[in-house]
């Protein structure tokens, strides 16, 4: 499978779409690979670059409605595969984006497209993705964090969510929440990272991924407006974006695997005499 979405891009992807892998793949060979010391070690979040993905349209091509022929996910793989070549946080960032612009370009909300949507499609408007515990919760893993309920033209919600990644202060997040009135369902919006009454928190330190920018979120009485909803109940809704959600993550995995090839690769000379006896090369 992995094979065959690596192999499409260069045998039927449209055009644009082996352009925009093109200048990911310049750009991360110019800016992201000089900056990949400093996002492991000190953790600097490579936000330039992302924002210059973006411009690129890697945060565009698998969008439904955005794409001429329909979503081209094959293109957002590829791109992302060509950044973690080089940085497995950044590609995961890179996810963490499609993800969230996959859920707004996915609902009925033609607003929430048109603003927000496109902005995030561009780079401009960057986020992340709060659905880990929803999907747990839907297979009977964990409880629900978020609650909500009906307070006016939208939805008050408090809870928290341990790990949140690919925000700042200025970023927006994807997230499920339990409405407690009757009748009792779930509901998806997009949240603000600005708005009031959501707090990000950065105690703990992980080993490498600290340049993921990833943060606990404590959300206490955060007013999350209709024009935000992207479903209300959401079942139907997360039944139909999960499987773009899933397969997008190729994109890590593949980028990991050809940057872990050509480390092999460099060490043949030192190393070749011992590594020859390993049955699986490079």
């Amino acid at each position: 499978m992995l094979d065959r979405l690596v192999d499409a891009g260069q045998h039927g992807s449209p055009a644009a779409g082996s352009d925009v892998v093109g200048v990911v793949r310049d750009l991360s060979t110019r800016e992201l690979a000089p900056i990949v010391a400093r996002i492991d070690a000190e953790g600097l979040y490579p936000e330039s670059v992302m924002r210059a993905f973006g411009r690129a349209g890697a945060f565009s091509r698998h969008l439904p409605g955005e794409t001429p022929g329909g979503p081209d996910l094959v293109a957002a793989i590829r791109a992302m595969a060509a950044a973690g070549e080089h940085c497995l946080s950044t590609a995961f960032c890179m996810w963490c984006q499609n993800a969230l612009a996959w859920y707004i370009f996915a609902s009925e909300n033609d607003d929430l497209k048109a603003g927000l949507g496109r902005r995030v499609a561009a780079g401009e408007a960057l986020g992340g993705t709060g659905l880990s515990n929803p999907m747990k919760t839907f297979f009977g893993i964990e409880k629900m964090r978020l609650k909500g309920k009906r307070v006016g033209a939208g939805y008050e919600v408090r809870g928290a969510l341990p790990y949140v990644s690919n925000l700042g202060a200025d970023h927006y997040f994807g997230a499920v929440f339990e409405v407690e009135d009757a009748p009792k369902r779930y509901v998806m919006a997009i949240v603000p990272c600005a708005a009031a009454g959501v707090e990000l928190s950065d105690n703990t330190k992980f080993v490498a991924l600290d340049g993921t920018r990833t943060f606990s979120v404590n959300m206490r009485d955060v007013m999350v407006s209709d024009a935000f909803v992207l479903a209300d109940p959401s079942d139907a809704f997360i039944a139909r974006i999960r499987a773009g959600f899933v397969l997008l993550q190729a994109g890590m995995g593949i980028g990991l695997i050809r940057g872990c090839i050509a480390l092999m690769n460099q060490v043949k000379g030192p190393l070749g005499h011992v590594n020859k006896y390993l049955d699986v090369q490079p």
